[in-house]
């Protein structure tokens, strides 16, 4: 497939997914976000080349800082098997393996577009048979995976979190840690709820009880840093079952 071809994919992609439009309202003051996405390392050329090609044309990826972190993070833990939902055009897919034959990576989509990109992209940076892409909702394909995972990345439809996070809990093996990127919603998902536009309510309200819920919970170990969007960091310390959560309805 030609970069043309895939160009128009994506833009395509564009027109049917809601573009985050909290990708310009920075949590932290501007002078150190700006050096947090230019004044850190590159990745390899392969990697820059699809995460520049992905800023450049608003495809929802996460940003350099939080890549930066997630990439250092995987170096401590080392993980082996990993599990993302949200896989957008296998940029976050791809740092997670990319130059880690040990590694194995099962990511979850349901946009037919995204998961072409991701397919030639994958092919492209040399990792395709370190991935296998589980095509659908997140929901519906999280209790047929029968593997226990070391780390897992969330990375998707915000308003559905809360409802993938026991999901997600139930894969991860003890001791294993669950990221989850763009909490914060560009600092507004403190606000009052009458001061939030009536389309993303939804997405405060599943925001802020997740947070209820997994900060502080006696049987997780948790950190909520700034960076992109906000990330929460959820370790998995015994093997507590969070299915309750999934009888709660909104």
């Amino acid at each position: 497939m030609t970069e043309a071809n895939q160009a128009n994919q994506v833009n395509e992609t564009k027109e049917k997914v809601v573009q985050n439009e909290m990708m310009d309202r920075p949590v932290v003051e501007a002078g150190v976000l700006n050096f947090m996405r230019t004044g850190q390392n590159d990745f390899p050329t392969p990697l820059k080349e699809l995460e520049d090609y992905a800023h450049e044309n608003r495809v929802p990826v996460i940003p350099h800082e939080t890549a930066v972190f997630l990439d250092f993070l995987l170096s401590v833990k080392q993980p082996r098997k990993i599990l993302e939902i949200g896989m957008a055009i296998g940029f976050s897919g791809s740092l997670m393996v990319y130059d880690h034959p040990e590694r194995s990576l099962d990511t979850i989509d349901r946009y037919d577009k995204m998961i072409a990109a991701a397919k030639v992209n994958f092919e492209k940076l040399g990792v395709a048979d370190q991935v296998t892409i589980h095509e659908g909702d997140a929901k519906d394909v999280l209790p047929t995976l029968e593997t226990k995972y070391d780390f897992a990345l969330l990375d998707s439809a915000k308003a559905k979190y809360f409802d993938f996070f026991p999901l997600i809990m139930d894969r991860l093996e003890v001791g294993g840690i669950l990221m989850i990127d763009d909490i914060f919603q560009g600092g507004t998902v403190f606000n009052e709820l009458d001061t939030i536009p009536k389309r993303v309510r939804k997405i405060h309200k599943k925001l802020n009880l997740l947070l209820e819920e997994v900060v502080g919970h006696p049987n997780l170990k948790t950190s909520v840093l700034p960076l992109g969007d906000g990330v929460l960091l959820v370790e998995k310390i015994d093997d507590t079952d969070f299915s309750h959560l999934l009888e709660k309805n909104f």
